[in-house]
């Protein structure tokens, strides 16, 4: 399987780019790019992949999502059919830009910590979706550096916000107050090594602490705020989501290879959790036969990655409205 390369409008000298697009529809293919990405989905509802996730959105939606981590938004086809009213505010830049002397101050430290969680993408809601999208539609106007301040406002605005939560599952880490439990940490240790065999189990690791499953099973809940189950079908459904976004293994041998012992038990669970079955969510999710890359509105935005980088044009222009900053 194919994911394309997006080349973004970000040029040498800008602090971020913002690209503003109101029912330009979603007909691009699952795609990555070496910048961080927010992507502000207003008055539209549908389906959403950000690396191992796939998940509904409903109207409104606010994601941040790192370097490099694969992503597409679907619009919901009775909404486009209807021509429902939409757009899109999306703010691109380069994560170096804090790697300077001035931003490796210790103001700008939130700020640094949010640009690191955003490789797994975070999805905003409540009061900082209100106030982050009020500050992205107002820097969609060109305010001079007025805006750069705004930028800086909303990313540290996003940075100190509570009505948020991870989306993409592998490759999490332990922060907080559980960095200071051993215990939780060699539970997790051992999670991480283990979940892809099917025959592990939370005695297992119950074991490797000295505990019986039942104080095990409670000891875990209070910690993860999730039974030790839950947890470990959403790492198996990652790492399959994984598994069919960068491989082209069978569903049958993505199946056993995360972790499930039947083929009808991984299928049951991925169609509960993710609302595809996984030959659903391969078919749905990559377009590479259907999407002609090289007769797009916007020649060479979109180029599949085992293309010879030294071919790769940047496009001249875009077809959303941009405000370079």
């Amino acid at each position: 399987m194919n994911v394309f390369h997006e080349n973004t409008p970000l040029k040498d000298n800008d602090v971020c780019v913002v690209l503003d697009s109101s029912n330009n529809g979603f007909d691009y293919p699952i795609h990555n790019h070496p910048e961080v990405e927010i992507n502000l989905i207003l008055g539209m509802s549908g389906k959403r992949v950000v690396g191992d996730s796939t998940e509904s959105y409903c109207e409104n939606d606010l994601v941040i999502i790192g370097p490099y981590v694969y992503h597409k938004w679907y619009g919901e086809e009775d909404l486009l059919t209807r021509n429902e009213p939409y757009r899109v505010i999306t703010i691109q830049f380069d994560p170096k830009l804090f790697s300077t002397s001035l931003l490796l101050k210790d103001s700008f430290f939130s700020i640094r910590n949010l640009l690191k969680e955003s490789s797994r993408g975070i999805h905003f809601t409540g009061k900082t979706f209100e106030k982050a999208s009020k500050i992205m539609i107002e820097m969609t106007e060109n305010k001079g550096f007025d805006n750069t301040i705004s930028f800086l406002k909303l990313l540290h605005l996003l940075s100190k916000g509570l009505d948020r939560r991870f989306l993409s599952f592998l490759d999490f880490e332990i922060s907080g107050s559980r960095m200071n439990n051993h215990r939780i940490q060699i539970a997790y240790a051992c999670i991480m090594q283990h979940y892809s065999d099917s025959t592990f189990k939370m005695k297992d690791v119950a074991a490797k602490l000295q505990m019986s499953e039942t104080a095990f099973s409670h000891f875990f809940q209070k910690q993860s705020f999730r039974c030790f189950s839950d947890f470990l079908i959403d790492l198996r459904l990652a790492k399959a989501c994984k598994l069919i976004l960068e491989s082209d293994m069978t569903i049958s041998e993505i199946g056993y290879k995360s972790g499930f012992n039947n083929l009808s038990n991984f299928n049951r669970l991925f169609k509960k959790y993710r609302g595809f079955s996984p030959k659903e969510f391969r078919k749905k999710h990559f377009q590479n036969l259907d999407f002609t890359w090289d007769k797009q509105v916007t020649p060479w935005q979109f180029v599949p990655t085992n293309e010879n980088e030294n071919d790769i044009l940047k496009p001249v222009e875009y077809s959303t409205k941009i405000l370079h900053l």
